[in-house]
């Protein structure tokens, strides 16, 4: 549905209106305090003016009742805010685990959008209302932001590191995307537009742009021409870890510590590969930076996200196939 209130924009998300319920609250509640005490002024002012040259004022010593009534209840009002607005932080910022990804980058000045099918978008998102929409966004020069009015989020999209952000459009239509951090003097240009579709509509998009094949399938041939295959082998006997199934476990290193195997890590192994050694191993890999472009990395990181275990069939059965991210 549309925004209620004149002045702000279509709520258009199920963040929307959660919100616009915790700034109207802060709104009522700097009013109320405003009015108070300002009031509160102007009453004592007039009520205890001085009414002549003369008049000296009683000397008031304090009351303790009063110094614990306006620390303790300031205080409650504070937590109250802080608890609202970590719970509509934390639901923002945490996907839900069947959300569609998206990829995103950030460059001076366009956003270029990559979907898991291989379709491929400039300043425009193409998404399905009703459904839950997770975009993984990364910056090829400066610090970008990824604005959309309507959804009422927002989130910092940073160069050498992947930043998420999600939503669950409510509605069709199009809505307004902007770049909210000053990125150079073309920043106001750096436009787009989010169109949320019907499933169906959305499911007759999502077939055409295909020609080179989904992100996984380009990310394994680029795998290849890489010869990464040469060390990253499936039976383990290669110079590099194993790769299938890495994907969103605990990594060991050489020096005790563990990390999730995420996307960032990931990112970081093929650019920097000597930063964290798995344990096991020798600090042997060459490193890709200046190599592969966002592109290409995020290409990658979509090949080894989609390959998961083998999984060894019984004699005379068809094995399974490898889990997808979302399934393990």
């Amino acid at each position: 549905m549309g925004s209620r209130l004149p002045l702000f924009p279509d709520q258009a998300s199920t963040f929307a209106s959660e919100v616009d319920a915790l700034y109207l609250f802060l709104v009522a509640l700097t009013v109320f305090f405003s009015v108070l005490i300002a009031g509160t002024i102007l009453y004592f002012a007039i009520k205890y003016r001085r009414r002549s040259e003369d008049e000296r004022p009683p000397t008031i010593e304090g009351g303790l009742a009063l110094e614990f009534t306006w620390t303790i209840v300031p205080f409650l009002i504070a937590m109250f805010i802080f608890g609202w607005g970590a719970q509509v932080y934390f639901r923002q910022f945490r996907a839900p685990d069947d959300a569609t990804e998206v990829w995103v980058v950030g460059k001076q000045w366009m956003w270029k959008v990559q979907h898991l099918g291989g379709q491929r978008e400039i300043n425009e998102l193409h998404v399905p209302v009703g459904r839950a929409v997770k975009l993984i966004m990364t910056s090829e020069d400066v610090i970008h932001d990824f604005y959309v009015p309507a959804f009422r989020t927002k989130r910092d999209v940073l160069p050498n590191r992947y930043s998420t952000l999600w939503f669950r459009p409510t509605r069709t239509g199009v809505f307004h995307l902007f770049c909210a951090e000053y990125c150079g003097t073309k920043h106001s240009g750096m436009v787009g537009s989010v169109y949320v579709m019907e499933p169906a509509d959305y499911q007759q998009w999502l077939t055409g742009g295909r020609a080179e094949g989904s992100l996984s399938e380009q990310g394994a041939r680029l795998f290849q021409d890489l010869a990464c295959d040469n060390c990253h082998r499936e039976d383990g006997r290669g110079r590099g870890p194993r790769l299938e199934g890495v994907f969103g476990t605990t990594v060991l290193l050489d020096n005790g510590q563990r990390v999730t195997a995420d996307e960032t890590y990931l990112r970081e192994s093929i650019l920097n590969p000597g930063a964290k050694i798995v344990s096991g191993h020798q600090n042997i890999m060459p490193t890709f930076q200046g190599l592969v472009t966002e592109e290409d990395l995020i290409r990658l990181v979509e090949y080894i996200k989609s390959i998961g275990p083998k999984v060894e069939a019984p004699p005379g059965e068809t094995a399974p196939a490898a889990a997808t991210p979302t399934q393990r």
